[in-house]
């Protein structure tokens, strides 16, 4: 979960700037965390604390309603609405990170993923990304390859990732659909060399580049062990008491392990 945060805060400053290298510093004084760290974090709350989903991102939002999110969530959290809108946007994958580290079992993870998503992302393909992040971060922590992991996403959620990075970059523009950018943020992961590789990579699509960011360091955080001390601590001493409270108590219940499916 916390290589989800570093990578919104990373990405945060890139978003709509059309970023197209991997040559950029990690951190600059405008770097900041946005609805994806605030979203993931209520998406931890609710697992750590067994809250309802709707609360706990409607309280979030009216906690920090400046975070910058989409128009249509923005609407359903001011008005309190308790009905799904049908999205297929990339919301429903950038939170869903610390699902992946409270069940032992695939199964049990896509289950979890599906309702964390459908509360408001009830379209196919607001699930299916939100699915296909939180199994490829279980995967990853599991021990599965990057070969299994990308065998496994392509099968099961029909994501194509054998395009590279290199074939994607030149004409890819900013893009929201959890199918037009969790198949990308994947690939990102799968070409990384190491969790801040991950990141860049994802960042240099010029795209929705928080939200890649996001969920391209949630995988590679998952595979690679971690985040890297000094990157961490940068990133959260970015947040609040309340979000980095709560980041590190999930942290200290479901602390990073590897272990067999």
């Amino acid at each position: 979960m916390l290589g989800a945060i570093v990578g919104d805060i990373i990405g945060s400053v890139h978003e709509g700037a059309r970023t197209k290298t991997k040559q950029f510093p990690l951190f600059v004084p405008e770097s900041t965390f946005t609805d994806d760290t605030v979203l993931t974090i209520a998406i931890a709350d609710s697992l750590l604390n067994d809250r309802d989903y709707v609360d706990v991102l409607h309280e979030y939002f009216h906690a920090y309603p400046n975070a910058g999110y989409g128009g249509t969530f923005f609407r359903w959290c001011t008005y309190r609405s308790r009905e799904p809108y049908n999205s297929w946007g990339n919301g429903s994958a950038m939170r869903v990170s610390p699902v992946a580290y409270v069940h032992d079992s695939l199964e049990e993870v896509l289950e979890e993923a599906k309702r964390s998503a459908e509360v408001t992302h009830n379209h196919e393909h607001g699930i299916c990304g939100a699915q296909a992040t939180a199994a490829a971060i279980f995967l990853a922590r599991t021990g599965c390859s990057k070969v299994e992991i990308r065998q496994y996403i392509q099968k099961r959620f029909e994501y194509y990732l054998d395009e590279t990075l290199a074939e994607i970059r030149p004409t890819y523009q900013f893009e929201v659909s959890c199918q037009g950018s969790v198949p990308q943020s994947i690939i990102a992961f799968l070409e990384s060399t190491n969790y801040e590789d991950a990141v860049r990579n994802a960042i240099s699509l010029g795209g929705d580049a928080d939200t890649m960011a996001c969920i391209a360091g949630a995988i590679a955080e998952a595979f690679y062990g971690g985040v890297p001390d000094e990157i961490r601590t940068k990133a959260l001493g970015l947040l609040d008491e309340r979000l980095r409270g709560v980041a590190e108590d999930f942290v200290a219940r479901y602390p990073f392990r590897r272990t067999a499916i």
